[in-house]
């Protein structure tokens, strides 16, 4: 039984894949000795689909009509004294055509086809052998072909676009968390006192020097945003304990560990190309925030076991209070 289909079966004014259509607009391109009557009946006389056809006499009408109107696909019959349809087929490809173009002629197929395909021809159609129904699935299966390379196109620029939006909103994430680091620089500059009433003004140069972490805990930690941005932080909970361990035992500031983790994940989002970066932005955000808690830890566990002054033992059984 023919997949074909009626208009109640029609979803979102498409058929389903592989289906015939039940209505396409034909545009019929020949010359003047090749008339579209006979096309006209064929169709007709076929219930598979309703192929309502126009017709164009000559390549210059053709155009025009693809200029000012829209179809779902074109017939062209091959004449070389009449009408070239390669040389027509050509022209219409790089004119940015991507209508569904079927060719008719009187040649065998394997004289032909092929020809027909290199100039950017869907299907070729031997008019004296071919059968209605055949012809009206070739159309079919051409408009269904440049329909999907249409949504193809469509996706991709929908997907790149995506990427563009994802990749402004990672560089706004960054510059946010750069504006944080200069704020606590800015909160950190030691204050100048006053003499007489007088402000002295502060400079740049009287700022200490910034100090630099080394480069085996810049690689360490680039190591471990890579691992958590693909496993998560399941099987990194030992090494982010660690990390935040060795930060507060090396004296590093929750600045300079920010500092650390914007320098290697703008790294990482350079090395990214036109992939996707809001999963790297997301995991990022939450290895920064498992760090500094383990940091935040590690300082209060130092803070709890700081020295304090000895005290003095009482002894043996002085413990209560003295009796006058």
């Amino acid at each position: 039984m023919p997949a074909t289909l009626t208009r109640a079966n029609v979803r979102n004014g498409r058929p389903p894949w592989g289906c015939l259509p039940p209505t396409m607009r034909v545009l019929y391109i020949a010359g003047n000795g090749h008339p579209a009557d006979w096309l006209k009946e064929a169709f007709a006389g076929d219930s598979a689909a309703e192929v309502l056809l126009e017709e164009a006499h000559g390549a210059t009408e053709g155009i025009a009509r693809l200029r000012d109107d829209a179809y779902d696909a074109v017939l062209i019959y091959h004449d070389p004294e009449r009408l070239d349809a390669l040389a027509l087929i050509e022209a219409l490809r790089a004119g940015g055509s991507d209508d569904a173009l079927i060719v008719l002629g009187d040649l065998p197929d394997e004289e032909i086809e092929v020809l027909c395909f290199e100039v950017g021809a869907d299907a070729y159609a031997c008019a004296p052998v071919v059968a209605t129904r055949t012809l009206i699935w070739l159309i079919a299966r051409a408009v269904e072909r440049h329909q999907l390379l249409r949504d193809n196109h469509r996706l991709a620029e929908a997907h790149q676009q995506r990427l563009r939006l994802e990749q402004d909103e990672a560089e706004r994430a960054v510059a946010a968390q750069r504006a944080v680091i200069r704020d606590l620089e800015m909160l950190e500059q030691p204050k100048l006192a006053l003499d007489d009433g007088a402000a002295a003004a502060a400079s740049a140069s009287d700022h200490p020097p910034r100090l630099l972490l080394p480069e085996t805990l810049v690689n360490h930690y680039r190591e471990l945003l890579r691992a958590y941005v693909i496993m998560g932080s399941g099987n990194l909970a030992d090494e982010l304990k660690a990390l935040g361990e060795l930060l507060a035992s090396a004296g590093i500031s929750a600045q300079q560990t920010l500092e650390l983790h914007v320098r290697v994940l703008e790294e990482l989002l350079d090395g990214l190309g036109s992939r996707s970066s809001r999963h790297v932005m997301t995991r990022a955000d939450l290895l920064v925030l498992e760090v500094m808690v383990h940091l935040a830890e590690g300082y209060r566990q130092r803070y709890r076991q700081r020295q304090t002054p000895p005290r003095q033992k009482l002894l043996p059984g002085f413990e209560g209070p003295l009796q006058p």
